[in-house]
């Protein structure tokens, strides 16, 4: 799920979203109201259940030899998320809207923004199987316990990279994985 020239998107699990009217995310760091959207490049940073815990990475034209290969290996992009998370990835219903990418400016290198109502293009889509989409996309899925050492890694290498929603991911040092507790981290006895 991708947008297609001229749009970008915006991933939800709202099918019902008939306008998208600019505000302060709860997540948000500036005061500024927005409506948040996504082009080609940064889709698959969506293609997880909102509240999800992801760390990504991928090859820049900077990145060293050693990193790419000490870190991601043979890839060029993969996408991290913890154990406690693959049942929510199997069944969460995502949706993409196609927005019009004139509508928006870009923000920082990650996304795209407006500061006016924005109607989209036409109804919700549904995005459909998360893991098919990184697969078709040759995206590897890496499964962790625990995305601390995976992020500690890239972030102090030559990779590109992006966190999303870490703060609902297990702690630094959390056990080894015995059971999912209803914030989806694995947690031992």
């Amino acid at each position: 799920m991708r947008p297609e020239p001229g749009q970008v998107l915006h991933f939800s699990e709202d099918p019902t979203i008939t306008v998208f009217e600019p505000h302060v995310a709860a997540t948000a760091k500036q005061a500024e109201p927005y409506v948040w959207a996504v082009d080609h490049d940064r889709a698959p940073d969506y293609w997880f259940p909102r509240l999800c815990p992801r760390a990504m990475a991928w090859t820049e034209e900077y990145t060293t030899e050693d990193d790419r290969l000490r870190i991601i290996g043979d890839e060029q992009r993969i996408h991290a998320v913890e154990y406690g998370w693959l049942e929510a990835m199997r069944t969460v219903e995502l949706y993409a809207y196609r927005l019009p990418a004139d509508e928006f400016e870009p923000f920082r290198d990650y996304c795209h923004v407006s500061t006016r109502t924005v109607h989209p293009l036409g109804p919700a889509e549904r995005v459909g199987n998360l893991f098919d989409l990184h697969a078709s996309a040759g995206i590897q899925l890496r499964v962790l316990p625990n995305l601390w050492p995976f992020w500690d890694r890239v972030t102090v290498s030559s990779l590109g990279f992006s966190g999303i929603r870490l703060a609902n991911g297990c702690p630094r040092g959390q056990a080894v994985p015995v059971f999912q507790s209803e914030s989806g981290c694995i947690r031992s006895t």
